[in-house]
């Protein structure tokens, strides 16, 4: 394939690839998703990722049909980097796409799952020889022999067993391959891999080479000291030619730890003087034990590629396995981290997002309290489970409605609502747990989510609706999540066309959730459609707004002006503002701001 067939490689992308790795080498990179070795040729790591995430799976980065859409993949990839164990394996996520096919989805999904699992029944002191193992994985660069000594410590921590006693037939995780290797023949090619330096053998693995290298280092010393060699046997009293050439001859096999036969085989016959018999032997003498090192090298060099060589499949089987390892067991810990459950894919015949007690991820990385939601739209069947827990009016979601209205007051938690929803369909369509106790999910061709934008001008409005109008009149499976609509025109325009789009969803046979505060202004809704709110329910000891995120179902959720009022009076510090938010007190019912008061005080 030519790299100029790969989408955003253009005519220069193509040429710092070819001038940097070659084309086969690009080539290779991009189909294997390497982010690495295309950032190392070059490319911004940016660019290299979307390169790669369309090479691997355009048609899936199709379903984010919104900015916004794209916005929540973005930091969904970024939350589960965070559980990465190796650079490798960060690269690996940070190319993952939606992805088409449920088969895919699932098989995934399995993986990622028995990976837990295993992890799980590790103790804590195998996890860590096993996250030790990645770091030193990682700081070599990866590589061959990194790869295989990698093997050889996960091998050590028990994963083998802790994968067998976890998945008990119920399928394999990422861990089960490495039992299938020869641990033995493993350890022999380690050996062989950490001897070899590229075509050199390094110091320490063989006696004999390290003596020869030892004594060709001492003669090239003492030919670059000739002179003082001479000096140094005259001063010792040697007089006459035999008697110097007899000393100097014993002098080097000290010094170099060589035979006297291989110093008189490297002696001149028809030396001049003292000055070129000496330069003349320690040259042909550094010539002969360099060629013996070269011969040994070669020698023990072949011996380490054999045994290489020997252990080639187990070796190959290291190094795929351990990359898969280290991607799915990073996907494992995202999981476990935020206590993920499997999606319930839900056939063709029926569409529907339905999830019980799910969390929103990005609340969960910065708080340690996240109130959990139940919810749903479409065709769902978690009321024909006994563990789903009772809501705040003691029944599960409406079962029959395939676009909800949300309604409720300010920081009520209504973005918060939709945002969840992309996060669970988005991780469910990665072929990844999501963070609920239950969730049923329908795979979407387009995933329409718009946030609140806050600007009003028709600019904003016509290209907003270019957005999201589009996905749901051309596709078939079609998720819309948009948020106060109503922020980008005016109140009765807003409340015509929110009103249109929902009547568009349903027509389209699409799901969708719309958070606005013109519910009343849409009546009658479609019959597929209902009206849910959520509701604040007073203010803390500490005049913080209390609210019950869990929206309930067919019902309006209604501004509380009182409790943000009640709020600005009590904290007011000087007597004229005071009195300022008074007057604002009797507009919104000055019983009501004093009871409010009462009651928080009461509370605290």
């Amino acid at each position: 394939m030519q790299l100029e067939e790969y989408w955003g490689v253009g005519p220069k992308t193509r040429e710092a690839l070819m001038d940097s790795i070659g084309v086969e080498d690009a080539v290779r990179a991009i189909e294997n998703g390497d982010v690495r070795a295309l950032t190392e040729a070059g490319l911004s790591r940016g660019r290299a990722t979307r390169i790669l995430r369309r090479a691997n799976g355009g048609e899936g980065m199709d379903v984010l049909a919104t900015g916004d859409a794209r916005d929540v993949y973005r930091e969904l990839l970024d939350l589960i980097q965070r559980h990465a164990v190796t650079h490798g394996a960060a690269d690996r996520i940070r190319v993952l796409t939606p992805l088409l096919d449920t088969d895919e989805m699932t098989a995934r999904l399995d993986t990622v799952l028995a990976t837990r699992d295993a992890w799980t029944a590790l103790d804590e002191g195998d996890r860590e020889r096993v996250l030790d193992a990645f770091a030193a994985y990682d700081e070599a660069q990866e590589g061959e022999r990194a790869a295989v000594d990698a093997a050889l410590a996960l091998i050590d921590a028990g994963v083998v067993a802790a994968s067998e006693e976890a998945t008990a037939g119920d399928g394999e995780d990422v861990f089960a391959p490495l039992g299938r290797l020869d641990r033995d023949a493993l350890g022999d090619a380690s050996a062989a891999l950490a001897g070899l330096d590229g075509a050199t053998v390094i110091e320490g693995v063989d006696d004999e080479l390290d003596s020869l290298r030892d004594s060709l280092a001492t003669v090239e010393r003492l030919d670059a000291n000739a002179l003082d060699v001479i000096e140094q046997l005259r001063d010792g009293g040697v007089g006459g030619t035999e008697e110097f050439q007899t000393a100097f001859v014993e002098h080097v096999r000290s010094e170099a730890d060589v035979t006297n036969d291989r110093v008189r085989d490297a002696m001149p016959d028809d030396a001049i003087d003292a000055t070129d018999f000496v330069g003349t032997t320690l040259r042909e003498l550094s010539n002969d034990l360099r060629s013996a090192v070269s011969e040994r090298r070669e020698l023990v060099a072949s011996d380490l590629r054999g045994d290489v060589a020997a252990a080639r499949e187990d070796v190959d089987a290291a190094v795929e396995t351990v990359d898969d390892i280290a991607f799915y067991l990073s996907l494992a810990r995202f999981a476990l981290a935020h206590e993920m459950c499997r999606p319930e894919f839900v056939t063709a015949d029926r569409e529907t997002v339905a999830v019980v007690d799910a969390s929103n991820l990005s609340l969960a990385a910065e708080s340690e309290s996240v109130q959990p939601i139940t919810y749903a739209i479409g065709e769902h069947t978690l009321g024909e489970y006994d563990d789903v827990p009772p809501r705040a009016d003691d029944r599960t979601p409406p079962a029959e409605h395939r676009v909800a209205v949300v309604t409720g007051a300010n920081s009520g938690g209504k973005t918060t609502l939709l945002e969840t929803l992309c996060q669970i369909v988005l991780l469910a369509q990665m072929g990844l747990p999501v963070p609920a106790s239950r969730a049923q999910v329908s795979t979407f061709d387009s995933i329409v989510f718009h946030r609140r934008h806050a600007s009003f001008n028709a600019g904003v409005l016509e290209s907003t609706l270019r957005n999201i109008v589009p996905p749901l009149s051309t596709n078939e499976r079609t998720l819309m999540l948009v948020d106060e609509f109503e922020a980008i025109t005016e109140p009765g325009s807003a409340a015509d066309l929110l009103h249109g789009l929902v009547r568009l969803t349903v027509d389209r046979g699409a799901l969708g959730a719309f958070v606005t505060h013109l519910a009343d202004d849409l009546e009658p809704l479609p019959e597929a459609a209902r009206t849910d709110g959520i509701f604040a329910e007073g203010l803390s000891p500490e005049l913080e707004l209390e609210v019950d995120y869990q929206p309930r179902f067919g019902t309006v959720g209604r501004s509380t002006p009182e409790f943000i009022v009640s709020r600005l009076v009590a904290n007011a510090d000087d007597r004229s503002e005071r009195a300022g938010f008074e007057t604002l007190a009797e507009a919104v019912g000055h019983d009501v701001v004093q009871r409010t008061l009462a009651d928080a005080r009461w509370n605290g």
